[in-house]
């Protein structure tokens, strides 16, 4: 089974984002993927400002990371960026905290003049922690995903669509790196 660890950066938890990626998380649950989360926004700021590596929360939120084999890093676009909250929680992974696994970044914005967003903020980073592994990801536009009158969420047939494509990518990409990671039976 995939272990997949989603790193949420909205400080929002009732974002368009959030509704994102709960729909991400059923499609990859419906694959048999194993789901877990680190929403950095709940955090302990404190831990996160101070770079607090050896905090009970960090060190949680790390051993999800570092158990996975597929890390979601979610995002919505600030300032032509990542929030400030994921990257003060990227800079407490380990260096080398992304290696061996597959990466699928999720970014939503005001409108696609920050598509490339994912390309030259966050791709960087990631690369510095040793991701390899990274696929293309998501951007979705704020209109994609509607409020409705009830509270909850709509989003555009459309954006499932590519959600269900990039969630069975990613389950698909985990599943062979396992499958060729494992020793040959027979041989100890």
């Amino acid at each position: 089974m995939v272990k997949v660890t989603v790193i949420n950066g909205t400080p929002n938890p009732s974002s368009r984002l959030q509704a994102v990626i709960e729909l991400t998380e059923e499609l990859l649950r419906s694959q048999g993927a194993e789901v877990h989360h680190v929403n950095v926004g709940e955090l302990p700021a404190d831990d996160l400002i101070h770079t607090r590596f050896e905090s009970e929360a960090i060190v949680k939120a790390n051993a999800l990371v570092a158990q996975a084999d597929a890390v979601i890093v979610a995002s919505p676009v600030y300032q032509a960026s990542y929030t400030g909250v994921l990257k003060t929680f990227l800079d407490l992974v380990p260096q080398k905290g992304l290696t061996g696994k597959v990466i699928l970044p999720l970014f939503i914005g005001g409108s696609l003049a920050h598509l490339l967003t994912i390309d030259y903020a966050l791709k960087p980073v990631l690369s510095a922690l040793g991701a390899r592994h990274i696929l293309a990801g998501v951007y979705t536009v704020d209109a994609q995903v509607a409020r409705t009158e009830q509270g909850g969420f709509e989003i555009a047939e459309e954006l499932k669509t590519r959600l269900a494509e990039n969630a069975a990518d990613l389950v698909r990409e985990a599943q062979l790196r396992l499958k060729f990671s494992e020793p040959p039976k027979g041989l100890s």
